[in-house]
C-alpha cells in the first residue's frame, strides 16, 4: 500500500530528526552544568526562542506517520507491526512528558531575569534536564524501533 510506505518512510525520517534534535539539546544542556546562573539563563532564553517550533515540526509528523502505519495495519486486518506500535507508545510518552513537565518549566524560565535568576534555579534546571534525558532516551529507542522495522522490511539480516 502506497500510503503505508510513505508513512513508514516519513515516520522514520521525522523520528530520526527529532531524536537527533533532542540529543543535540541534551549535549548543550549537559555542557551548561558547569556554568553559572546568568549564563545558564541566557542560553535557555536563546533555546526557548524557537527550538520548540523545531521540536513540534519533527515530533508531530513522526507521531502522525507512525500512527498512520498502525491504523492502516489495523484497518486492513494485517498484523500491527510491533515496532511501530512500540515507537508510537514511546513518542506519545515523549509528547506527554513534554506537555506536562518540560513546557511548564519552559514557561516559568521565560520569566526569569538573566541578571538575577531565582534562588532555586539549579533545582528547576535539574528537573528539566532529567525529564529531557528521559524523553531523549524514549525518542532514540522509538527511532531505533522504526529503523529496525525498515531494515527488516527491506530484507536486511
Amino acid at each position: 500500500m502506497y500510503l503505508s510506505r510513505i508513512a513508514r518512510i516519513s515516520g522514520l525520517l521525522f523520528a530520526g530528526l527529532f531524536a537527533g534534535f533532542l540529543i543535540t539539546v541534551l549535549v548543550l544542556e549537559l555542557s551548561l552544568r558547569r556554568s553559572g546562573a546568568s549564563v545558564y539563563t541566557q542560553v535557555r532564553m536563546v533555546e526557548l526562542d524557537a527550538l520548540d517550533k523545531l521540536a513540534a515540526a519533527t515530533l508531530i509528523p513522526a507521531l502522525i506517520a507512525t500512527l498512520t502505519v498502525v491504523v492502516l495495519a489495523f484497518r486492513s486486518k494485517a498484523r500491527i507491526p510491533r515496532s511501530h506500535l512500540t515507537a508510537l507508545v514511546l513518542l506519545t510518552l515523549v509528547l506527554v512528558m513534554t506537555i506536562t513537565i518540560n513546557m511548564p518549566i519552559n514557561a516559568d524560565q521565560l520569566t526569569w531575569n538573566i541578571e538575577t535568576p531565582p534562588a532555586g534555579w539549579m533545582t528547576v534546571r535539574d528537573h528539566w534536564q532529567i525529564a529531557h534525558t528521559l524523553r531523549t532516551v524514549a525518542a532514540v529507542v522509538a527511532f531505533g524501533c522504526l529503523a529496525t522495522a525498515a531494515h527488516l522490511r527491506a530484507g536486511g539480516s
